[in-house]
């Protein structure tokens, strides 16, 4: 079976910085890493080609430098990269990128299973599997968590639900998102690391893919980040309150919380 995983290059949370000029985040190998539940689909994909035996494959969408992150899943057991490139992808939203991602994957051989993470940690929509696999017409399940297994066409897979969790079948071709609960990711190989970095990355461009460039990049867009900053940490202060009775104590943290807009 042909497995295809979408993984994403994120800034790690633990180093983000942004320009104070532009607003936006500071985007590069130093601070970037793999979105960690993106970790999560590929060791399901692996663990479902042991499974049932096949190829797994990994596309990104970013600029050149998201070549860290493709090499990162060759050296853990990926068969096949495809990066996804160009400056008229640049500035996509959530539509735009899911747009982008279905007809470069329309350019390859089909695909039976389809893994994504289910949210990345720099925007935390989980909306791009979800419109992938509306728009490719096939199947979806997000946060799975567990049983995953394939038995011919017919894939089983447990899935997080608001008021609890449930089993469900779907048939393939089909898409899931992973959530961290589904299972641990393994670490690349002595083998795969020595050969991560002559393993051959497809490149698929805008020329490469038969799509309406008013729906691409920041063109396509409906939804568009003006400005991103950093959380200020907030101040904590002690509060004493010495009222005289109960009822005064009580009218002067109640005037305390209303400063904060508490209450």
């Amino acid at each position: 079976m042909r497995f295809l995983v979408c993984i994403k290059q994120v800034v790690d949370a633990s180093k983000m910085e942004v320009d104070p000029a532009t607003g936006r985040l500071k985007r590069n190998n130093a601070n970037s890493i793999m979105n960690p539940l993106d970790l999560h689909a590929l060791e399901a994909a692996f663990e479902l080609r042991d499974q049932v035996g096949g190829t797994v494959s990994v596309i990104t969408m970013g600029p050149p430098q998201a070549e860290a992150v493709l090499r990162q899943a060759a050296s853990m057991g990926a068969d096949e990269l495809y990066l996804v490139t160009d400056r008229a992808f640049g500035g996509a939203d959530t539509l735009a990128t899911s747009y982008t991602l279905v007809h470069a994957i329309q350019t390859l051989k089909p695909f039976d299973v389809i893994l994504c993470g289910q949210e990345s940690i720099d925007s935390n929509t989980a909306q791009v599997g979800p419109e992938m696999a509306g728009m490719l017409g096939i199947p979806n399940v997000s946060h799975a968590i567990g049983n995953l297994s394939i038995n011919g066409n017919v894939i089983t897979v447990k899935r997080q639900m608001n008021d609890g969790a449930e089993v469900v079948e779907m048939k393939t071709p089909c898409l899931i998102t992973t959530g961290k609960e589904l299972n641990k990711p393994r670490y690349p190989s002595i083998k795969g690391l020595l050969a991560k970095d002559t393993a051959e990355i497809h490149r698929i461009t805008s020329a490469d893919i038969e799509a309406d460039p008013a729906r691409l990049g920041i063109k396509g867009s409906p939804t568009q980040v003006r400005k991103v900053r950093p959380v200020k940490p907030m101040k904590k202060e002690n509060l004493k309150i010495s009222g005289k009775t109960a009822e005064e104590s009580a009218a002067i943290l109640a005037e305390a919380l209303h400063k904060i807009q508490v209450i």
